[in-house]
């Protein structure tokens, strides 16, 4: 194997030469002018599925400098992992022309290599990292006094995150990115997507409840024309109040001619609307079992029935001698990684029943991994009799 003199004439002796050798043929190698100068280059194995991602610039590298990067399609995303390989490859470019070398026995075509890679990158499809997306929207929460763009923009200390700044920050795919927005209830207000500060949303969900009821409204059926009026002529920004309405209502399907007349109908969601008030009344702390049930069904609007197992995956609950407590904690305050979340989960209990941990883990997803397989990674798991209920402690 030789090296070439020049790097323009090397390199039209390119990878289409060896791609198209034919069985026991051969062809000279020789290492270009520039051989091994291209540190910028590093091979990336793909299967058939991402192939066409990658041809058609779909793909994004995500990650800030203190992080490990990703690539992120449309909808998936994958760490990036580099692999040592036992044969090393040598990259050969395309050629731009014919190219030989001349010897005794005639011309012979050459292949110019430009680097030796010892290892490839490969795509290991991995859970979103979401944690940061809580962490930055829960900084600047969305407040009342905050009512429009101007105001935002005079205040140079607010923390204002568009879209695009969120794609920056969040090494998520687009799809999972949007999922997990509204996941956490954020919403888009003037191009900038927030969290709504929670006093001001039970302020607006209770506006509403007193609105229908004054009003004489259904809770399975009133127009949203009618709420908006009335909100909005109590100082309310529309965009919140069908924000709250997308929270704890859903969209009544309506006919065509009903559709046609401009009509849009909601009705209250009344799981979404009990776990509200349970949250409002835990957010004391700790408390007897006995006031809490008290105050929730005083808390409920009538027409709306309560249902403790409402709360799963919301509340814990423990036995202290005779009395029972429950204390708000709640999934969706948890890491969205594996190890994380079940260090979040040991720390708030040593032990935890199955029936107690699942509403806490049934939302994980990670490519490759049963839940089986993650309690088996993070848990013990122990059942003093084959009756008993399983416990499961931390590894």
């Amino acid at each position: 194997m030789g090296r070439g003199d020049g790097g323009d004439e090397m390199w039209r002796g390119g990878a289409e030469a060896v791609l198209n050798l034919q069985p026991s043929a051969s062809i000279s190698i020789a290492y270009d002018a520039v051989f091994d100068a291209h540190s910028d280059l590093l091979l990336l194995e793909l299967d058939d599925k991402l192939l066409p991602q990658i041809m058609q610039n779909r793909v994004t590298i995500r990650g800030e400098p203190d992080e490990e990067a990703v690539l992120c399609t449309p909808s998936a995303t994958y760490a990036l992992k580099y692999v040592g390989t036992s044969n090393s490859a040598f990259l050969i470019p395309p050629s731009s022309g014919p190219s030989s070398d001349v010897s005794d026995s005639g011309p012979v075509k050459v292949a110019s290599a430009i680097k030796l890679a010892p290892g490839v990158m490969e795509l290991v499809e991995v859970a979103p990292r979401l944690h940061k997306l809580k962490e930055l929207l829960a900084e600047n929460p969305y407040r009342p006094e905050e009512d429009s763009m101007e105001e935002l923009e005079e205040n140079d200390g607010l923390r204002r995150l568009r879209w695009e700044d969120l794609v920056e920050r969040v090494q998520a795919s687009d799809e999972e990115l949007k999922g997990a927005l509204k996941d956490i209830s954020a919403v888009e207000i003037n191009g900038y997507w927030r969290i709504v500060d929670e006093k001001y949303m039970d302020m607006v969900l209770n506006m509403i409840l007193h609105n229908l009821v004054l009003n004489e409204w259904s809770l399975d059926g009133f127009e949203e024309d009618q709420v908006l009026g009335i909100m909005g002529s109590d100082g309310f920004p529309l965009k919140i109040v069908l924000h709250c309405l997308e929270i704890y209502g859903r969209r009544v399907n309506l006919t065509d001619d009903e559709l046609s007349g401009g009509r849009c109908l909601w009705r209250l969601d009344e799981k979404q609307v009990c776990v509200h008030f349970a949250r409002v009344i835990l957010r004391g702390g700790k408390m007897k079992m006995e006031r809490f049930m008290d105050e929730w069904m005083d808390k409920i609007p009538a027409g709306m029935s309560a249902d403790f197992e409402m709360l799963e995956g919301q509340v814990l609950v423990e036995n202290i001698g005779m009395e029972t407590w429950i204390w708000a904690f709640s999934v969706s305050s948890l890491p969205s990684t594996p190890a994380e979340r079940f260090a979040a989960l040991f720390q708030e209990r040593q032990k935890w029943e199955w029936k107690d941990l699942q509403p806490y883990i049934r939302d994980l997803r990670v490519p490759g991994l049963s839940s089986e397989s993650l309690l088996l990674k993070y848990t013990r798991r122990t059942q003093p009799t084959m009756d008993a209920e399983p416990v499961f402690s931390t590894r």
